[in-house]
Protein backbone atom coordinates (compact mmCIF):
# COMPACT_ATOMS: atom_id res chain seq x y z
CA UNK A 1 0.00 0.00 0.00
CA UNK A 2 1.21 3.40 -0.70
CA UNK A 3 1.88 6.40 1.59
CA UNK A 4 -0.78 8.27 -0.10
CA UNK A 5 -3.24 5.07 0.46
CA UNK A 6 -2.23 4.85 4.01
CA UNK A 7 -3.34 8.28 4.93
CA UNK A 8 -6.50 7.82 3.45
CA UNK A 9 -7.34 5.10 4.78
CA UNK A 10 -6.31 6.52 8.29
CA UNK A 11 -7.77 9.84 7.63
CA UNK A 12 -11.14 9.01 6.89
CA UNK A 13 -11.96 5.97 8.55
CA UNK A 14 -10.55 8.13 11.51
CA UNK A 15 -8.02 5.00 12.35
CA UNK A 16 -6.01 6.93 15.32
CA UNK A 17 -3.48 3.75 15.10
CA UNK A 18 -3.08 3.62 12.06
CA UNK A 19 -2.01 7.24 11.67
CA UNK A 20 0.12 7.11 14.65
CA UNK A 21 1.97 4.35 13.77
CA UNK A 22 2.72 6.69 10.63
CA UNK A 23 5.27 9.07 12.84
CA UNK A 24 8.60 8.22 14.15
CA UNK A 25 9.34 7.97 18.18
CA UNK A 26 10.93 11.34 17.63
CA UNK A 27 7.96 13.09 15.15
CA UNK A 28 7.20 17.35 15.57
CA UNK A 29 4.24 18.46 14.84
CA UNK A 30 2.90 21.72 14.75
CA UNK A 31 -0.29 23.47 13.80
CA UNK A 32 -1.80 26.85 13.21
CA UNK A 33 -5.89 27.14 13.61
CA UNK A 34 -8.56 30.04 14.67
CA UNK A 35 -7.32 29.85 18.13
CA UNK A 36 -3.07 29.34 17.31
CA UNK A 37 -1.79 31.80 15.41
CA UNK A 38 1.77 32.03 13.44
CA UNK A 39 3.42 33.26 16.07
CA UNK A 40 1.55 31.10 18.70
CA UNK A 41 1.14 27.43 17.11
CA UNK A 42 0.76 24.19 18.96
CA UNK A 43 3.68 22.40 18.81
CA UNK A 44 3.86 18.54 19.81
CA UNK A 45 7.06 16.41 20.14
CA UNK A 46 7.63 12.89 20.01
CA UNK A 47 4.95 10.49 19.07
CA UNK A 48 2.77 10.06 22.74
CA UNK A 49 1.98 13.36 22.46
CA UNK A 50 1.02 13.50 18.57
CA UNK A 51 -1.23 10.26 19.83
CA UNK A 52 -3.31 12.18 22.47
CA UNK A 53 -4.10 14.99 20.16
CA UNK A 54 -4.97 12.75 17.22
CA UNK A 55 -7.12 10.19 19.05
CA UNK A 56 -8.91 13.45 20.27
CA UNK A 57 -9.59 14.40 16.91
CA UNK A 58 -10.61 11.43 15.44
CA UNK A 59 -13.06 11.24 18.52
CA UNK A 60 -14.95 14.29 17.36
CA UNK A 61 -18.47 13.97 15.64
CA UNK A 62 -17.32 15.08 12.04
CA UNK A 63 -16.07 13.83 9.11
CA UNK A 64 -12.50 13.73 7.47
CA UNK A 65 -11.95 13.73 3.39
CA UNK A 66 -8.66 13.42 2.24
CA UNK A 67 -8.63 15.74 -1.31
CA UNK A 68 -5.27 15.97 -2.39
CA UNK A 69 -1.89 14.05 -1.73
CA UNK A 70 1.17 14.44 -3.29
CA UNK A 71 4.18 12.27 -2.21
CA UNK A 72 8.01 13.61 -3.62
CA UNK A 73 10.87 11.51 -2.11
CA UNK A 74 11.47 12.36 1.54
CA UNK A 75 8.72 14.82 1.69
CA UNK A 76 4.40 14.84 0.94
CA UNK A 77 1.83 17.09 1.07
CA UNK A 78 -2.17 16.78 1.45
CA UNK A 79 -5.25 18.42 1.99
CA UNK A 80 -8.37 17.86 4.24
CA UNK A 81 -11.64 18.37 4.23
CA UNK A 82 -13.55 18.21 7.76
CA UNK A 83 -17.38 18.62 8.79
CA UNK A 84 -18.87 18.69 11.39
CA UNK A 85 -22.80 18.29 11.88
CA UNK A 86 -23.67 22.00 12.45
CA UNK A 87 -22.18 22.54 9.15
CA UNK A 88 -18.65 24.39 10.14
CA UNK A 89 -16.06 23.00 7.98
CA UNK A 90 -12.40 22.49 8.43
CA UNK A 91 -9.86 22.88 5.42
CA UNK A 92 -6.32 21.63 6.50
CA UNK A 93 -3.21 21.71 4.54
CA UNK A 94 -0.05 19.70 5.98
CA UNK A 95 3.76 19.27 4.70
CA UNK A 96 5.29 15.90 5.92
CA UNK A 97 9.12 15.62 5.82
CA UNK A 98 9.76 11.80 6.35
CA UNK A 99 12.37 9.33 6.96
CA UNK A 100 12.30 5.84 5.51
CA UNK A 101 8.56 6.59 4.64
CA UNK A 102 7.34 7.62 8.07
CA UNK A 103 6.52 11.36 9.18
CA UNK A 104 9.55 13.17 11.17
CA UNK A 105 7.92 16.63 10.97
CA UNK A 106 4.23 17.43 9.81
CA UNK A 107 3.31 21.42 9.53
CA UNK A 108 -0.71 21.75 9.32
CA UNK A 109 -2.25 25.07 8.92
CA UNK A 110 -6.29 24.67 8.91
CA UNK A 111 -8.89 27.42 7.69
CA UNK A 112 -12.36 27.27 9.37
CA UNK A 113 -15.34 28.17 7.62
CA UNK A 114 -18.52 28.68 10.42
CA UNK A 115 -22.02 27.17 9.50
CA UNK A 116 -24.09 30.33 8.26
CA UNK A 117 -25.27 32.26 10.68
CA UNK A 118 -28.92 31.21 11.67
CA UNK A 119 -31.73 33.63 10.89
CA UNK A 120 -34.21 35.33 12.90
CA UNK A 121 -33.99 35.37 16.55
CA UNK A 122 -33.23 33.02 19.55
CA UNK A 123 -33.04 32.84 23.20
CA UNK A 124 -32.14 29.92 25.33
CA UNK A 125 -30.75 29.71 28.94
CA UNK A 126 -28.67 26.60 30.58
CA UNK A 127 -31.44 25.73 32.42
CA UNK A 128 -33.05 24.20 28.80
CA UNK A 129 -29.76 22.85 27.90
CA UNK A 130 -29.32 19.87 25.46
CA UNK A 131 -27.69 17.98 27.23
CA UNK A 132 -25.87 17.81 30.72
CA UNK A 133 -22.51 15.73 31.37
CA UNK A 134 -22.04 14.61 34.95
CA UNK A 135 -18.75 13.60 36.35
CA UNK A 136 -17.06 13.55 39.20
CA UNK A 137 -17.10 17.08 41.08
CA UNK A 138 -18.52 19.12 38.27
CA UNK A 139 -21.12 19.08 35.69
CA UNK A 140 -21.02 20.15 31.75
CA UNK A 141 -24.24 22.08 30.12
CA UNK A 142 -24.27 21.46 26.58
CA UNK A 143 -26.48 23.97 24.53
CA UNK A 144 -26.92 24.45 20.70
CA UNK A 145 -28.04 27.75 19.54
CA UNK A 146 -27.57 29.16 16.06
CA UNK A 147 -25.97 26.65 14.47
CA UNK A 148 -23.30 26.55 17.47
CA UNK A 149 -22.33 24.98 20.68
CA UNK A 150 -21.59 26.72 23.61
CA UNK A 151 -21.28 25.26 27.07
CA UNK A 152 -21.20 25.64 30.96
CA UNK A 153 -19.14 24.08 33.21
CA UNK A 154 -19.63 23.97 36.63
CA UNK A 155 -16.95 22.87 39.02
CA UNK A 156 -17.48 22.34 42.82
CA UNK A 157 -14.60 22.72 45.59
CA UNK A 158 -12.35 20.14 45.07
CA UNK A 159 -12.96 19.09 41.50
CA UNK A 160 -9.49 18.56 39.78
CA UNK A 161 -9.46 17.62 35.75
CA UNK A 162 -6.74 14.98 36.99
CA UNK A 163 -8.95 13.58 39.19
CA UNK A 164 -12.43 13.57 37.97
CA UNK A 165 -12.00 14.06 34.15
CA UNK A 166 -8.54 12.02 33.36
CA UNK A 167 -10.02 8.58 34.15
CA UNK A 168 -12.84 9.54 31.49
CA UNK A 169 -10.57 10.80 29.20
CA UNK A 170 -8.33 8.87 28.94
CA UNK A 171 -5.12 11.11 28.24
CA UNK A 172 -2.70 12.50 30.67
CA UNK A 173 -3.91 16.08 30.55
CA UNK A 174 -6.66 17.85 29.39
CA UNK A 175 -6.73 17.63 25.05
CA UNK A 176 -9.51 20.10 24.80
CA UNK A 177 -8.68 24.07 23.96
CA UNK A 178 -11.05 26.57 25.76
CA UNK A 179 -11.81 30.32 25.30
CA UNK A 180 -14.27 31.21 28.17
CA UNK A 181 -15.83 33.55 30.47
CA UNK A 182 -15.08 32.94 34.10
CA UNK A 183 -18.37 34.18 35.85
CA UNK A 184 -17.71 32.97 39.43
CA UNK A 185 -15.05 30.77 41.92
CA UNK A 186 -11.13 30.96 40.77
CA UNK A 187 -9.86 28.43 38.37
CA UNK A 188 -6.01 27.39 38.56
CA UNK A 189 -4.56 26.19 34.95
CA UNK A 190 -1.17 24.21 34.93
CA UNK A 191 0.06 23.88 31.35
CA UNK A 192 2.33 20.93 30.22
CA UNK A 193 4.93 23.09 30.09
CA UNK A 194 4.85 24.56 33.87
CA UNK A 195 2.94 27.89 33.16
CA UNK A 196 0.82 28.76 35.83
CA UNK A 197 -2.10 31.08 36.40
CA UNK A 198 -5.48 31.52 37.96
CA UNK A 199 -8.51 33.25 36.43
CA UNK A 200 -11.41 34.46 38.85
CA UNK A 201 -14.38 36.20 38.12
CA UNK A 202 -15.18 37.79 35.20
CA UNK A 203 -11.97 36.75 33.82
CA UNK A 204 -11.57 35.81 29.69
CA UNK A 205 -9.79 32.70 29.96
CA UNK A 206 -7.76 31.27 27.12
CA UNK A 207 -5.83 27.97 27.44
CA UNK A 208 -4.74 25.52 24.76
CA UNK A 209 -4.44 21.62 24.86
CA UNK A 210 -2.31 20.32 27.44
CA UNK A 211 -3.15 20.98 30.84
CA UNK A 212 -4.73 20.06 34.14
CA UNK A 213 -6.53 22.57 36.22
CA UNK A 214 -8.34 22.53 39.67
CA UNK A 215 -10.92 24.48 41.66
CA UNK A 216 -8.76 27.13 44.09
CA UNK A 217 -10.66 27.73 47.61
CA UNK A 218 -14.46 27.24 48.74
CA UNK A 219 -16.37 28.50 45.86
CA UNK A 220 -17.56 26.32 43.09
CA UNK A 221 -15.95 28.18 39.51
CA UNK A 222 -18.69 28.20 36.87
CA UNK A 223 -17.50 28.90 33.40
CA UNK A 224 -18.81 29.63 29.79
CA UNK A 225 -17.06 28.38 27.18
CA UNK A 226 -17.69 28.93 23.56
CA UNK A 227 -14.86 26.96 22.15
CA UNK A 228 -16.14 24.75 19.60
CA UNK A 229 -15.99 21.13 19.97
CA UNK A 230 -16.67 19.98 23.47
CA UNK A 231 -19.74 18.03 22.85
CA UNK A 232 -17.01 14.95 23.79
CA UNK A 233 -15.15 16.62 26.69
CA UNK A 234 -15.96 14.03 29.78
CA UNK A 235 -17.14 11.34 27.46
CA UNK A 236 -14.70 7.85 27.27
CA UNK A 237 -11.95 8.07 25.61
CA UNK A 238 -12.31 12.27 24.85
Amino acid sequence: MSLQEELRHAIEDRDADALVAKFTDDADYTMIDQTRPPSAPMRLHGRPEIEQTLREVFSRDMTHQLEQCVVEGDHAAYVERCSYPDGTKVMSMSMLDLRDGRIVRQSTVQAWDEAETAEGAECRGFDDADEVREFGNGRLEVLNIGGREIDRAVFQPGWRWSENVKPIAGTDLCMFSHFGHVMSGTLHVRMADGTEIDCGPGDVMRVAPGHDAWVVGDEAVTIVDWEQGKGDYAKPGR
